[in-house]
């Protein structure tokens, strides 16, 4: 497939009560470890490619950096690859569609954009943000490339769970509708595991639902039962791999204790 039909098979795996399962990778050689287990698709995770190559999350990994490996892990497989953006690597939104555009030329059929300022985890206000969707959905539409853009809210994630009630979905919503009319394709809300709140949401949002899996989540078939559409794993398969490596080196360097 082309990459124009790779971005199309992508959204079309997006369906509320079949939720897609995303096992995220950060390098070529982690994306086609996961494609061999039977992937659809191939997500990054800022987190991971960050941890992967020594340093923090937050936009810190540079740019083009970030490019060159999306770059290679394109490479590595057939499959539609998106890739985590974070802030969207910009001060404005025409720094932002320029980061969408350098994307798309490496391969990307998709993207994550949050809606935290980077600099200090802060949310940005809904309609500047907004601002920013637009900016990635028209450099996507100028290389005539149907991107996913994955709208990130955390409007979730900066607030403990005990604390997460329906003002918190009502002003999830409103970013949603502000989002999808800006060019969004999907709604990603990490941090919400409440399956009644989380039921609102995928019952009022205009957008396929993203959430990220995790202990505190409640299994995919539960979760497909409430309307999500997309599930990730985040930074939990570097996690994974992290603590496996420091197992087998143990064993491996036991002999000299």
């Amino acid at each position: 497939m082309d990459q124009s039909a790779r971005a199309d098979a992508f959204r079309s795996l997006h369906v509320p009560g079949r939720p897609l399962v995303l096992y995220n990778v950060w390098d070529a050689g982690s994306a086609a470890a996961v494609a061999a287990a039977g992937a659809k698709a191939i997500a990054t995770a800022s987190w991971s490619v960050a941890a992967a190559n020594g340093f923090e999350d937050g936009e810190r990994v540079p740019l083009d950096l970030v490019i060159a490996n999306l770059r290679r892990i394109v490479g590595a497989t057939g499959l539609p690859v998106t890739i985590d953006l974070e802030g969207g690597y910009g001060a404005d939104p025409a720094a932002v569609g320029r980061t969408v555009a350098q994307a798309v030329e490496a391969g990307a059929i998709g993207c994550n954009l949050e809606d935290s300022d980077p600099r200090d985890g802060t949310l940005r206000d809904p309609a500047p943000q907004a601002a920013r969707v637009a900016a990635a959905r028209a450099a996507a539409t100028r290389a005539g490339v149907p991107v996913f853009v994955n709208a990130r809210t955390d409007v979730f994630l900066r607030t403990p769970r005990e604390r997460h009630d329906e003002s918190m979905v009502a002003a999830a919503l409103d970013r949603a509708r502000l989002y999808a009319a800006a060019g969004a394709d999907g709604l990603f809300v990490p941090g919400l595991a409440d399956e009644g709140l989380l039921a609102r949401v995928t019952a009022g949002s205009p957008l396929p639902v993203n959430v990220i899996a995790g202990a505190s989540m409640p299994p995919i078939a539960r979760l497909a039962e409430l309307g999500v559409a997309r599930v990730s794993h985040g930074p939990g398969p570097y996690r994974v791999m992290r603590a496996a490596l420091e197992r087998s080196a143990r064993e491996a360097m036991a002999w000299t204790a």
